[in-house]
């Protein structure tokens, strides 16, 4: 009986105009409103749960891409100072029993009075007066004065700079001193030592500080002293393009475990 009576409704809502059964639409519309609006917010509700928690916004996911991009250059500066540190230990077999340690230039007085680096690294990474510092495979200088987390490097230019040295294949040792313009002198050295331009000229060893001689620097000039015409008067250009560092490498010859 109540599915004849269903039909029979069904059947009349079928032929009905269709002004009468857009205004049942409405009808049903207004009465049931409410119990529609609140299944509504609940599908939504249940949608934005089921949304993933790892999403970002926009701002943060800039930030965060930002900070990859930081981590990449920084990186990429750990690799460089990776394959100096290697070329260093490669080029040179003496150096694999000491310690290198790889700081960055804060500020360069070069070509005057004074020819010095102030460097990032001090007391606290092992550095101390006295150790050698290299460039580009040679010595630029030593270390002069040290804090705790910097220190400064008197180069082999600086008029003040004074260390043995050895030339070309010459078994004698000079005074090499800085000229302060780019360059250094060696005096003393007799003339009947054959002297040529392009000579290599080495650190000589010091023990507790350098185990093996380590080029400087090579020979630009050559001529005889004028005060005294019986030893030369060489002049020595560095090795290495000591304007344009951006970093060091200290040799420590002893360093702590």
């Amino acid at each position: 009986m109540l599915f004849t009576w269903c039909m029979l409704g069904g059947l009349i809502f079928l032929f009905a105009p269709e002004t009468w059964t857009s205004k049942f639409q409405f009808a049903f519309t207004r009465i049931f409103s409410w119990p529609l609006s609140v299944s509504r917010v609940v599908s939504l509700s249940a949608r934005t749960q089921q949304q993933p928690t790892d999403v970002v916004g926009y701002s943060q996911y800039n930030q965060l891409q930002n900070h990859l991009a930081n981590l990449t250059a920084e990186l990429n500066q750990e690799r460089q100072k990776v394959r100096t540190l290697s070329g260093l230990r490669d080029r040179r077999p003496a150096l694999e029993g000491a310690g290198l340690v790889l700081a960055d230039v804060i500020t360069s007085s070069v070509g005057g009075l004074q020819n010095a680096l102030i460097v990032n690294r001090g007391a606290n990474d092992g550095l101390a007066k006295g150790q050698f510092v290299l460039a580009d495979n040679s010595v630029i200088g030593t270390i002069s004065t040290v804090a705790s987390r910097t220190a400064e490097i008197k180069l082999i230019t600086d008029p003040t700079s004074k260390i043995p040295v050895e030339i070309a294949e010459l078994n004698v040792s000079r005074i090499m001193q800085g000229t302060g313009k780019y360059s250094a002198r060696i005096q003393m050295l007799s003339i009947k030592h054959r002297v040529r331009v392009g000579d290599s000229v080495y650190a000589c060893k010091k023990p507790g500080f350098l185990d093996t001689p380590l080029i400087v620097g090579k020979v630009a000039k050559c001529i005889r002293d004028d005060e005294n015409p019986s030893v030369w008067d060489i002049t020595v250009k560095p090795a290495c393009d000591i304007e344009g560092l951006n970093s060091v490498a200290v040799l420590i010859m002893n360093p702590q475990k």
